[in-house]
């Protein structure tokens, strides 16, 4: 025997759960079922697709109550953990997304649902266990079994068990019952019978205890939706999802004829922890003829859609398919367009009927959407459809159909501006005109937002135009802006003291009330796209910009006279990196040399007092 210490992370979550505040401590025998119907799963998957020689002809898990010893197993005869295996999966925690957990469940008073949602179902037992044994031996290895053991208080024992049968049994030593504390009594056979009927039900191996069994192994997805109860479906959602949330909307899905499949589908409420992480879970689980064949079939939903979760059940497909064979198989690509056309429709629909709801699922998956108009072409139409941005005409979101409705007389161009947040993009520059003049302009504050309006031409024959790129000239000016020709000395001098910055000086249509800004010219990547470029190590030239001047303001003006009356004096260069640097900064963008820059604006303040 040897005594092993957990990984501090999962030292932390232990003393967690051993005193945790969970108002619904039954959910620790829901993860133990849910965990044994994984492990059944991957022997019979093994077998089929792997070659394993075992024997899958009586998978089934047990319970088993033992009330004067106060303990509670749960066996399963499925692919069983080595010792290495046992030591990895239990000992710690080798999970992107811990240090967030942890806080997330010290901060939490009533969250049951992180126990699910990060993949640590096991740990729950602690919540009711003096102490849990775990004896298990791993499907077509020679030898002896393991067996670990663990009060739960920062150590674990670990030794052979020779006589283990294939398969995994976790005992849990019940603590006293205390009904004040939600700790009821697991050794009863009724609360036991509650439970597996309330979360297990739906599971696809017999859950027996005794001669009797507990579940009605009905596959949910095959039975009409008028005979589920949305309990029900929330309950299957949780199994498949480790979430334990409801789930935002259910999608239910039947083809019949040349190709039959099921599909059962579901929006979540909200994003995992891992949405953006390139590493995490993705993919639909998927069956053949009501057999488990894969977890996170990638093939069956794209990237954009991976927080979609659900069954997809197919009549047709070999059921020792491989990855391989999936990619290629038009069957998977046809049950694929498929699905997609669905989601988004189930999008749309709550778009247009459910506010409530779409409002939660944008603002929980808006991002992850939109990488669709990056990859997705033939879809990229009612990726939009259903898609709402930001807009200076309110609080609330608009769609592009419902802004190309408010456009003005005159109007040919869908007008955005990206930025870092709201506040830095309704104070910029770029935006005074068209505030002036009533123009409605989208703000775009995604990351993503910044690549996709290069892929996006157009909605609805309206161009998708930046106000901060190229030579934006409103239907109707104001005023005409001065003639260039009055300006062109100082223009000219700017041209060339800046000429390390800048590749041209202009006047500006598009300024009422600021000096100066900068603009990117009409076919050139903006700063934010050569910044992320750079983040991912695409080092590219460096894209000079425009500066463009308002001709109305104080300071150009002055600039103008004090140019034309001395072209020659020291201070002007650097009256025309100030105005450059104000230009920058206005934007919220990075000055080079931010030392140089302060230095100049003291000296100049200096002498105006």
């Amino acid at each position: 025997m040897e005594t092993l210490e957990f990984q501090a992370e999962a030292r932390q979550l232990l003393q967690l759960m051993v005193h945790s505040i969970y108002s619904n401590k039954d959910i620790f025998l829901r993860e133990l079922i849910s965990n044994a119907s994984d492990a059944l799963d991957k022997l019979r998957l093994a077998t089929l697709q792997d070659g394993l020689e075992a024997d899958t002809s009586d998978l089934h898990i047990e319970v088993e109550a033992d009330s004067e010893a106060r303990t509670l197993t749960v066996r399963d005869n499925g692919i069983g953990m080595t010792h290495e295996e046992v030591v990895e999966l239990i000992g710690t925690i080798a999970k992107s997304g811990t240090a967030e957990l942890l806080t997330k469940l010290k901060e939490a008073k009533e969250s049951p649902e992180l126990i699910g949602q990060f993949g640590v179902g096991f740990y729950s037992t602690f919540m009711v266990a003096d102490k849990v044994t775990l004896v298990t031996r791993k499907a077509g290895t020679e030898g002896h079994g393991t067996s670990w053991e663990s009060a739960g208080e920062g150590t674990f024992t670990i030794e052979d068990a020779p006589d283990a049968p294939v398969g995994t049994a976790v005992t849990v030593h019940l603590r006293p019952k205390d009904e004040e504390d939600a700790l009821y009594d697991y050794a009863d056979e009724w609360k036991i019978k509650e439970i597996v009927k309330r979360y297990s039900d739906f599971i696809s191996f017999p859950i027996k205890m005794g001669d009797e069994t507990l579940n009605s192994m009905k596959a949910l997805w095959a039975r009409p939706r008028s005979e589920v109860t949305d309990e029900e479906y929330h309950q299957f959602y949780r199994h498949i999802s480790h979430d334990w949330s409801d789930p935002l909307e259910i999608i239910n899905m039947k083809a019949e004829g040349t190709f039959e499949y099921e599909a059962l589908l579901f929006l979540p409420s909200r994003a995992p922890h891992d949405l953006f992480q390139r590493d995490s879970r993705r993919g639909l689980q998927l069956y053949v003829k009501r057999v488990f064949i894969m977890d996170d079939s990638k093939e069956l939903i794209p990237d954009y859609l991976r927080f979609v979760k659900g069954v997809v059940d197919a009549a047709d497909l070999s059921l020792n398919i491989s990855r391989e064979i999936l990619q290629q198989d038009r069957h998977i690509q046809m049950i694929r367009r498929r699905l997609v056309k669905k989601v988004l429709s189930t999008i749309k629909d709550l778009l247009n009927n459910n506010a409530e709801k779409y409002a939660t699922f944008w603002r929980e998956f808006g991002k992850a959407l939109k990488e669709g108009l990056l990859n997705d072409q033939d879809n990229q139409k009612a990726i939009l459809d259903v898609s709402t941005f930001s807009s200076t005409a309110g609080v609330e979101p608009t769609t592009l159909a419902a802004y190309i409705e408010r456009m003005k007389e005159g109007q040919e161009e869908i007008y955005y501006l990206t930025g870092d947040s709201r506040t830095q993009v309704e104070n910029s520059p770029h935006m005074e005109a068209f505030q002036a003049q009533g123009y409605e302009v989208l703000i775009l504050t995604d990351p993503v937002d910044e690549i996709w309006v290069e892929a996006v031409p157009d909605y609805d024959g309206k161009k998708l135009q930046s106000i901060a790129r190229g030579n934006v000239e409103l239907p109707k000016d104001s005023e005409e802006p001065a003639p260039e020709g009055d300006f062109a000395p100082l223009l000219t001098f700017l041209k060339e003291s800046l000429e390390e910055q800048v590749k041209d000086v202009r006047l500006s249509h598009r300024l009422t009330t600021s000096a100066a800004c900068l603009v990117s010219d009409t076919d050139d990547i903006t700063p934010a796209l050569e910044k992320m470029y750079r983040a991912m190590g695409q080092e590219g030239p460096r894209v000079k910009r425009i500066l463009e001047l308002n001709p109305n303001h104080p300071l150009v003006g002055g600039l103008r006279t004090a140019h034309e009356q001395g072209a020659e004096d020291p201070a002007l260069p650097e009256t025309a990196e100030l105005l450059y640097g104000t230009a920058l900064l206005a934007e919220g963008g990075d000055l080079e040399d931010p030392a140089r820059f302060a230095k100049l604006l003291a000296d100049r303040l200096a002498k105006t007092v």
